[in-house]
C-alpha cells in the first residue's frame, strides 16, 4: 500500500539527523537523536495500523448470509459461466439449486449419482444448478447474476445452508447462525419468487450432518424456521430427516458417504419424497426429456483418475 513504512526498530537509524561527526547541535550522539520522530512518519504508522485493522476486521467478520457475495476462485468462475450457458439450453421445468449436496446429484463427475438423478427425474426436464462449497450468500450472487434469468421453471427444489452452519458447536441456545442462515434462505426464496414468479419452490430441510453432531440443534432450529416459510401453495416444505437419521440426528447406516454428503441410498430417500410433489405439480413424467446436458466440476478433468 504505497511507500513501505519502516519498522519501529528501524526508526532511529533512518531518521538520525546526521552521520557520525556531524550531529546537530543540542542532541547527544546516538541517544537523543533516536527521539527525533517526524510527523510524516507518525502519519505513515497510523495509516498502516488502520489498514491492518481494517483488513483484520474484514477477514474476521463473515459476509451476512442474506447478502450476495461472489466466489472468486477460478474454478467457481468457470462453473458460473457454464451454468449461464446451461440455462439457455434445452427446456427446464424442474430446477435444482443448492451446494455440493445438490450439485453432486446431477454432476458428470459423479456418474453413479447422475444415473440416479436421470432415473428419478427423466421426463420432467430436470436441470441441476448446484455448486460445491456454496454458502447462501454465494447462491444469492449466482441467482442475482443470471443463472435463473429467463429459465421460467415450473418447480424449483432448494437445499442449502449447511456450509453456513459448518461444524462449530453452538455458542448458545440462540446461536447467531440460526437467525443468519434463516435470513439467507429466505432471501434465496424471495429472489427465486422474483425471478420465477410462476414456479412452486420446494424448500428442503437441511440434512443432518455427523461430522460434528453437536450442530444438530442449530439445524433443527433453522428447519423449524423454514417450515414457517411455507404457504402450502407456491412454497412447499419437505423434511426427510426422519428417514435419514434417528431422533438424535445420527445418520442411519448407509445414508451418507462421509457424514455430510448423502450416499446413493440417501439421495433415493430424497427422490422418493420429491416424486409425489412433482406428480402433483408437473403431472407424470413424459416419455421424452428435453433437459440441457449435465455439467460438472470444471477442475475434474485435471484430477488423476
Amino acid at each position: 500500500m504505497g511507500q513501505q513504512v519502516p519498522e519501529v526498530h528501524e526508526v532511529a537509524r533512518v531518521f538520525r539527523p546526521a552521520e557520525r561527526g556531524h550531529v546537530a547541535r543540542g542532541f547527544s550522539r546516538g541517544v537523543r537523536a533516536r527521539r527525533v520522530f517526524s510527523p510524516g512518519l507518525a502519519l505513515g504508522l497510523l495509516l498502516a495500523t488502520l489498514c491492518a485493522a481494517t483488513l483484520f476486521a474484514q477477514r474476521a467478520a463473515p459476509v451476512p448470509a442474506d447478502k450476495p457475495s461472489p466466489r472468486t476462485d477460478a474454478n467457481s468462475i468457470t462453473a458460473h459461466a457454464q451454468l449461464l450457458e446451461k440455462r439457455k439450453q434445452g427446456r427446464i421445468d424442474l430446477y435444482f439449486e443448492g451446494d455440493s449436496i445438490t450439485r453432486r446429484w446431477g454432476a458428470l463427475d459423479y456418474p453413479d449419482l447422475l444415473a440416479n438423478f436421470k432415473e428419478n427425474f427423466f421426463g420432467w426436464n430436470a436441470a441441476d444448478f448446484g455448486w460445491g462449497a456454496d454458502r447462501t450468500e454465494h447462491i444469492l450472487w449466482r441467482l442475482a447474476n443470471g443463472e435463473l434469468d429467463e429459465v421460467n421453471p415450473k418447480v424449483i427444489v432448494l437445499l442449502a445452508g449447511t456450509n453456513n452452519i459448518g461444524t462449530a458447536a453452538p455458542a448458545s441456545p440462540d446461536d447467531p447462525r440460526i437467525a443468519d442462515v434463516t435470513r439467507g434462505l429466505k432471501a434465496i426464496v424471495d429472489t427465486m419468487r422474483a425471478k420465477a414468479p410462476r414456479a412452486t419452490i420446494i424448500v428442503t430441510a437441511i440434512f443432518p450432518r455427523n461430522d460434528n453432531i453437536a450442530v444438530m440443534p442449530i439445524i433443527n432450529r433453522i428447519n423449524a424456521n423454514l417450515a414457517a416459510l411455507a404457504d402450502g401453495r407456491q412454497i412447499r416444505y419437505l423434511n426427510v430427516n426422519d428417514k435419514l437419521a434417528d431422533a438424535s440426528g445420527t445418520l442411519l447406516d448407509g445414508m451418507s458417504r462421509d457424514g455430510l454428503h448423502p450416499s446413493l441410498k440417501g439421495y433415493q430417500v430424497w427422490a422418493d419424497a420429491l416424486k409425489p410433489l412433482l406428480i402433483e405439480l408437473l403431472g407424470p413424467p413424459a416419455r421424452e426429456d428435453h433437459a440441457p446436458p449435465p455439467t460438472g466440476d470444471p477442475s475434474a478433468a485435471n484430477k488423476p483418475k
